[in-house]
C-alpha cells in the first residue's frame, strides 16, 4: 500500500475519531487536521490549543504538548474574543476561509458547546470573518511565560489496517492492537515510552497482518 493510500485512508476513519473527542471541563479547543508530512496521522495530534476552565492552557504541535496557567483576565479576553465569534452571521458548523489546504477543528464549551470545521489560510480571512482569522492566528502561535513542557499519563491508541515504508515494530501494549481498529485504546504513558507519539505512526507487525499506530496525547481527564 502506497503512502496516498496509507493517508487517505487514515484520514478518512480517522475523521470518526477526531468527532468524538472531549476534553472535560474545556472553554476552547483547537485542532489542526491537516497532516504535517506525508504517512503522519493528524487525528493522533495533541490540540494546538486548549484552555480549560480554570485557566491550564495547553499549546502542542505535532507530538509534544507545553502547558502553563491564565491569569482571570487573560482567559477572560480569549473568551470575550470566542463570544464575539458566535454573533458573526457567517460563522456556522463550516467556515471556509479561502485558499490554502489547511483544516481546523475549532471546539467552543463554554457559552454552549459548538464545533466549528475551518477550511483554508487564516491570514486570508475574507470580510466578516476577519475576526475568526485573527483569533486562529494567535492561537495557532499562542506564547505565555508560563509554558513549560508537559508529559501526559496517558495516551489514546489509534490503529489502522495498513503498512508503511520500512521495517516494522513488536506490539507491546497489553490490549490486542485489533481492540484499537474502531474505537482507541488507552495506555499509560510509563508503556509508550519507546513508541512515537503525536502525528508521527509506527509500523506494527503482529502474525501475519501489519498496521499503522499512532498514539494520540491526552489531555487531564480526557477519555478518547
Amino acid at each position: 500500500m502506497g503512502r496516498a493510500a496509507v493517508a487517505g485512508m487514515v484520514l478518512a476513519l480517522g475523521a470518526s475519531v477526531s468527532a468524538a473527542r472531549e476534553i472535560p471541563k474545556a472553554v476552547v479547543v483547537l485542532e489542526g487536521l491537516t497532516a504535517p508530512l506525508p504517512d503522519q496521522v493528524p487525528e493522533a495530534e495533541p490540540p494546538r490549543f486548549a484552555l480549560l476552565e480554570d485557566g491550564q492552557v495547553f499549546v502542542g504541535g505535532t507530538s509534544r504538548l507545553a502547558a502553563g496557567r491564565l491569569t482571570k483576565p487573560e482567559a477572560r479576553a480569549i473568551e470575550a474574543r470566542v463570544g464575539a465569534l458566535r454573533q458573526l452571521p457567517a460563522f456556522g458548523p463550516s467556515v471556509a476561509l479561502g485558499a490554502g489546504p489547511q483544516r481546523y477543528r475549532l471546539m467552543l464549551r463554554k457559552g454552549g458547546s459548538q464545533d466549528v470545521m475551518i477550511t483554508g489560510d487564516p491570514a486570508q480571512a475574507p470580510p466578516g470573518l476577519e475576526p475568526l482569522g485573527s483569533l486562529l492566528q494567535d492561537l495557532l502561535r499562542f506564547e505565555h511565560p508560563t509554558l513549560r513542557p508537559w508529559q501526559p499519563a496517558a495516551y489514546a491508541v489509534i490503529a489502522r489496517d495498513g503498512k508503511l515504508a520500512g521495517g516494522c515494530r513488536r506490539w507491546t501494549f497489553a490490549e490486542s492492537v485489533t481492540e484499537s481498529l474502531f474505537a482507541p485504546s488507552t495506555v499509560p504513558a510509563s508503556e509508550a515510552e519507546t513508541w512515537p507519539t503525536g502525528a508521527t505512526p509506527a509500523s506494527v507487525c503482529v502474525d501475519d497482518k501489519t498496521y499503522v499506530v499512532a498514539l494520540r496525547p491526552l489531555l487531564p481527564g480526557e477519555r478518547p
